[in-house]
């Protein structure tokens, strides 16, 4: 994961180029498809860098459901059984209202992001902001 993440999280194309070559000689044994997946998708997965380090965070990083699921299993992971539907109702709505209480926070540079969104797709954007 440390090693596909140098790839996605790299500053520019170029370094991500970089870091995809030793991704491959490195894993390309062991992981032949999901190398092979990478090269042959490449000019695809790289047109995310023509976007600027925030927005690619946001790409990167905001993936709601995942993350919702991770958050759930962990609230529920050290338990080995509940004893009635209702404990588990209990559990699973504590963790949700913690998971959700932060989802009220501002995106950092929101405003930046917004912009760049609006240059690469104008018009498509702003019926989605009222």
């Amino acid at each position: 994961m440390k090693d596909l993440k140098a790839i996605y999280q790299a500053t520019t194309l170029e370094i991500a180029e970089q870091n995809l070559c030793h991704f491959e000689k490195k894993w390309g044994d062991v992981y032949p498809i999901s190398v092979r997946s990478w090269r042959k998708n490449w000019n695809d997965l790289s047109t995310y860098f023509a976007y600027n380090h925030d927005l690619r965070k946001i790409i990167y990083t905001t993936n709601t459901i995942e993350g919702f699921n991770r958050q759930v299993r962990k609230a529920t992971k050290t338990r080995q059984m509940f004893k009635t539907k209702t404990s588990l109702e209990k559990v699973l709505y504590l963790a949700i209202g913690n998971i959700t209480r932060k989802w009220d926070k501002p995106v950092y540079n929101w405003a930046k992001i917004l912009g760049q969104l609006e240059a690469f797709f104008p018009g498509k954007i702003e019926k989605y902001l009222r």
